[in-house]
């Protein structure tokens, strides 16, 4: 069966770098599926889950937005910050959240795009790691 070469990088290190079955993320424009043979494409990634499967086997990431390129048989993902659902610390996700959610209330000085963003991770971390544990 054909393959894709997935990798997904962040300025501190290279989190993936397989050849998988099929790869889905989330882009600005919603959710999206490579499989082998793919057209190429260019898309801006949201705050969420990406997952990939690997001899029947799914494995959950948490992506802070970035790029995806997708060339032939392979898919780079260039990202501020990701991580494998299998090593998110959820206590440390749920405290983020708290943190974020406290900003947001606040409201007065508050950079509310910014905290807004950072709710967002916490909570795909949360999710991702989740369904990680359970997979």
């Amino acid at each position: 069966m054909a393959k894709i070469l997935l990798e997904v990088i962040t300025p501190d290190r290279l989190l993936v770098r397989e050849e998988v079955d099929m790869v889905v993320a989330v882009a600005t424009e919603g959710e999206f599926g490579v499989l082998p043979g793919h057209a190429a494409l260019l898309t801006l990634l949201e705050i969420g889950e990406a997952r990939y499967k690997k001899d029947g086997h799914i494995e959950y990431m948490a992506i802070a937005g970035g790029i995806a390129e997708v060339f032939k048989d392979r898919m780079t993902i260039l990202t501020e910050a990701a991580e494998l659902g299998r090593e998110i610390d959820i206590d440390r996700a749920k405290k983020a959240a708290e943190r974020a959610l406290e900003r947001l209330r606040k409201k007065e000085g508050v950079d509310i795009a910014r905290a807004d963003a950072a709710l967002r991770r916490a909570v795909t971390r949360i999710k991702v790691a989740e369904k990680a544990k359970g997979a």
